[in-house]
């Protein structure tokens, strides 16, 4: 039952670094209009609240790149924590 759920848990942080992966590459093809696509409003309301973690953590005038970036990075930290801690089990 654990590890169903350390897997459960691994696979929505991986979701959630591929959504953020594909923002990325959405915004730099749309450049500016990006906000008009439909794809990258749908990424952009799954990973709002990732970011807005993120968000506290860091200064208030931070960039939104370094937080989309630095939500990426604790996400795939996360991602490789539960897959250590799963093969530990």
């Amino acid at each position: 039952m654990l590890i169903f759920c350390i897997s459960a848990l691994r696979a929505i942080v991986e979701m959630l670094g591929l959504c953020l992966i594909g923002q990325a590459l959405l915004y730099v093809l749309a450049g500016k209009s990006c906000d008009k696509n439909p794809i990258y409003q749908l990424f952009s309301l799954i990973t709002r609240r990732p970011q807005q973690l993120v968000g506290l953590l860091l200064p208030a005038k931070t960039s939104s790149w370094i937080i989309g970036t630095s939500s990426f990075l604790l996400l795939f930290s996360l991602w490789i924590g539960l897959a250590w801690l799963r093969k530990l089990l």
